[in-house]
């Protein structure tokens, strides 16, 4: 694997959730795939349950790269197919997280 600025900042975002917030390994899929309209796509990082159920996206950008509308579209696509509860966007500097409330439609940032 070639450590690219966008892996370098996925990387690091995974150190961060298993030695800051003590998130087990086993439990975070890497480029998880993820099928939306027909078409393969692939989740930088997908936290799982305990029971295996979905329940965090993070989207990696390399830090260079601006967080704009479309990385959102980006993992708005993914989660239509997964679900989850919290939504990441992250470039290693700016760093966006928000809560998804289905029984009322809303996103909590």
């Amino acid at each position: 694997m070639i450590l690219t600025p966008e892996e370098w900042v996925r990387q690091h975002f995974i150190h961060y959730l298993n030695q800051e917030k003590n998130y087990p390994l086993g439990l975070m899929g890497v480029e998880k795939m993820v099928k939306y309209n027909g078409m393969q796509t692939r989740a930088d990082i997908v936290l799982y349950t305990t029971e295996g159920k979905p329940n965090m996206i993070v989207e990696c950008k390399a830090p260079n790269v601006k967080i704009t509308q479309d990385a959102f579209n980006q993992i708005a696509k993914y989660n239509f197919k997964l679900q989850v509860s919290l939504l990441v966007v992250t470039n290693g500097i700016q760093h966006f997280c928000c809560q998804m409330d289905y029984e009322t439609n809303e996103i909590k940032f």
